[in-house]
């Protein structure tokens, strides 16, 4: 079989030019006007067709959203603890007699507690009745919307509430820690009974851990800071806190310590989930001479 004359440059610039128009059938690209007008107006109705059922099944979702509450909570039933000043990995190391090993810390402390002075709480929340929950509920489809908070002044924080000692005990060994539990819209902990923050050292840990402070005393989270109603119900929430000092604790070495909350509703000694109602840290606080205390 012979092979096929190759085509000249000419002839196929002629055959592309006859493929982008044809004078003779009136083609462009191959399909007539009509042609292109039918398959446009084809994918015009289909994509709209497209636009408006995901439209519709936009507007049908969205109408069973409540925008103040998740509608599934169920995977965080339970609240965590965490600490301040916030870590990378959980560590809160330091020399003190190094002011440049603590300083980081008590910076942090100073921007976290900002929103915690006096001034602003008087000015934006209520003074409230310990010792029971601040229910503001909704009135049928009437919302009680912003929901009011109750102040918790830095001055409950006592000696580490940064006032008086402006570096939280960092400067005399004797840091403060700061514990958090996660919010929770909704949530009612304790079941009426006030819950409260414990910590000691884990295991090995048990005897260099001697003395401890807490503040509000007893380490006590009042039931008046609940429930949570969301970010964008109660707008001037103030998260209650529990301060730990560490007065006494052994030096030069990592401390393991854990805290845990402890309320009638409130489990802390899951094993599959270890950050349930309770915190693990560790702690080491660094002098001049190895051993002292």
């Amino acid at each position: 079989m012979a092979a096929k004359d190759k085509k000249s440059c000419g002839q196929v610039m002629g055959e592309w030019r006859e493929f982008l128009w044809n004078p003779r059938t009136q083609e462009f690209l191959g399909r007539t006007g009509s042609s292109w007008v039918l398959i446009l107006l084809f994918y015009v109705v289909f994509y709209t067709f497209l636009t408006g059922l995901f439209s519709l099944t936009m507007w049908v979702m969205l109408q069973t959203v409540n925008e103040y509450t998740p509608k599934y909570q169920d995977r965080i039933t339970n609240p965590g603890l965490m600490i301040r000043p916030k870590t990378e990995s959980l560590f809160v190391g330091f020399n003190v007699i190094q002011e440049a090993t603590w300083q980081s810390y008590v910076n942090a402390l100073n921007a976290y507690l900002d929103s915690y002075n006096d001034s602003v709480q008087v000015s934006t929340n209520d003074q409230c009745k310990p010792g029971k929950y601040y229910l503001q509920e909704d009135s049928g489809d009437v919302r009680n919307t912003p929901k009011r908070s109750c102040q918790f002044n830095r001055t409950m924080l006592g000696p580490c509430s940064g006032i008086e000692d402006k570096t939280y005990g960092y400067s005399e060994g004797k840091p403060c820690i700061f514990i958090k539990m996660n919010k929770i819209i909704g949530f009612l902990p304790g079941e009426g009974k006030t819950p409260y923050v414990s910590c000691e050292g884990k295991v090995r840990d048990t005897n260099n851990v001697r003395e401890l402070q807490y503040f509000p005393p007893n380490g006590t989270l009042d039931l008046m800071y609940f429930p949570y109603y969301g970010k964008k119900a109660h707008v001037n929430y103030t998260q209650p806190l529990v301060a730990v000092k560490f007065v006494n604790i052994t030096r030069n070495i990592d401390v393991n310590i854990e805290c845990k909350v402890y309320g009638s509703n409130v489990k802390n000694d899951d094993e599959r989930d270890k950050f349930a109602g309770r915190v693990v840290f560790t702690l080491n606080v660094g002098s001049i001479g190895a051993g002292a205390s």
